[in-house]
């Protein structure tokens, strides 16, 4: 490695991202979250036939496979193989040749060609610490064309420290009880202590010091994120 301090990925992606039994049960855990929403966002903004968009973390393509029917071409990067595996297979089913799958990470990831008009990334800034998280978004930022948007769905703390046992014994007590129908009290216990979610008043300085605007944020339960970013 020539960079023997760069924070690695995979070790840090939750082991469970890398058992393929946990994959063939992901989306069902994730509640098969609809895409359409982020989709009309980007083709509102000019996204069409002609461009080029980037899934970060892109998981088993819940994203990338309905934005590859809508958008010209669509890499979808995950740290995962197991997870890009799947996503290959469910590829090639649907017939999208546009749909590229690239094993790296936020911080791995080497773009070729013209920049992109499109990034979206859910779930998996959090892997990162705030450090890497800054790199990362300042990574995207030289991707991406002028103008081009960024899309962010993540666990990010809207409260003061102060807050955050009564916010966050409120998140735990609504969790599932079956882990295949969605997040346990433990898993919500382990993403607090072991993952890396920020504070919204440390994000937000971050991604103006990338080169972003934010044109558009919502929150639910003080717990979880939605940014749209325009880059300048």
């Amino acid at each position: 490695m020539d960079k023997p301090w760069l924070f690695d990925e995979s070790s840090h992606a939750g082991p469970e991202h890398l058992d393929a039994r946990f994959v063939w049960g992901y989306d069902r855990k994730q509640g098969y979250p609809d895409p359409a929403e982020d989709l009309d966002i980007f083709a509102r903004s000019g996204l069409g036939r002609a461009s080029i968009m980037l899934d970060l973390g892109a998981g088993t393509g819940q994203f990338a496979l309905a934005a590859a029917r809508r958008f010209g071409h669509v890499k979808a990067i995950d740290v995962s193989a197991q997870m890009l595996q799947f996503l290959r297979d469910r590829a090639a089913e649907a017939n999208l040749a546009n749909l590229e799958c690239v094993l790296a990470g936020f911080l791995t990831y080497r773009h070729d060609g013209p920049p992109v008009d499109g990034v979206y990334t859910r779930n998996a800034l959090h892997h990162l610490p705030d450090f890497w998280k800054a790199i990362a978004l300042e990574r995207m930022a030289r991707m991406m064309r002028a103008g081009a948007l960024l899309r962010i769905r993540d666990l990010i703390y809207d409260f003061q420290p102060s807050e955050s046992e009564k916010i966050l014994g409120r998140w735990l007590d609504g969790a599932v009880e079956d882990p295949a129908e969605g997040y346990t009290r433990a898993d919500f216990v382990v993403h607090i202590r072991d993952e890396h979610s920020t504070y919204r008043w440390l994000f937000e300085p971050m991604l103006a010091a990338t080169g972003f605007e934010i044109v558009t944020v919502e929150f639910r339960d003080q717990v979880y994120g939605v940014y749209t970013c325009v880059k300048k």
